[in-house]
């Protein structure tokens, strides 16, 4: 960092470290001790819609990689692109495997970073669902900060549970790098894997 970037209150970014999303696991059965809610078997890759040759070896690969799975239980991985232009990548396994899940959005993040496409990952989600089946949650991890944060929608409408994403927050402090700057827990409606 340079004297010019103290001055003008810069930071340096922080490095991406995607080894901290083998931690959600732990934070998964502290969630479901402490609130109730249990991993829903899906987690999905949010990118910058990219396009061209490269970005297609490389989709092939993830493709090839995650549908070779076979824990998936036949279950391929699904590419779509939302309302934005932004490109989702969703991962299902059977059941509450969270470990499942956290491996196949570690592969398809490493995968795209080591393809060049770092620079286009914006977060990665990991969905949990109460036993009411009435609220959802995701833990969301943005890539570009290297934290994690709570996403709670309201069902049927667009709000957040404010109140809940805060109690997951300092229910799980001590166990993922939460997010400091709330600015920063963007909402992600209609994610999927939520």
């Amino acid at each position: 960092m340079g004297f010019l970037d103290v001055l003008l209150g810069r930071s340096k970014p922080v490095r991406p470290d995607l080894d901290q999303l083998f931690g959600v696991p732990g934070a998964a059965l502290t969630l479901e001790a402490a609130t109730g809610f249990m991993p829903t078997g899906a987690g999905s890759v949010c990118f910058a819609g990219v396009e061209g040759g490269a970005f297609a070896r490389v989709r092939d690969e993830v493709r090839d990689l995650l549908d070779a799975d076979t824990g998936r239980g036949g279950v391929p991985v699904e590419f779509s692109r939302d309302a934005y232009g932004y490109s989702w990548l969703l991962a299902r396994h059977a059941g509450d495997d969270v470990v499942s899940v956290v491996n196949d959005l570690h592969a398809v993040n490493t995968l795209l970073q080591d393809g060049g496409f770092g620079p286009h990952l914006l977060c990665s989600l990991t969905g949990f669902r109460h036993p009411d089946d009435q609220r959802v949650l995701a833990l969301v991890y943005l890539y570009k900060r290297g934290s994690f944060y709570p996403f709670a929608p309201v069902t049927g409408v667009e709000r957040r549970d404010n109140a809940l994403e805060l109690q997951v927050r300092a229910l799980l402090a001590d166990e993922l790098r939460m997010e400091p700057d709330l600015s920063r827990w963007f909402p992600v409606w209609g994610a999927p894997g939520l």
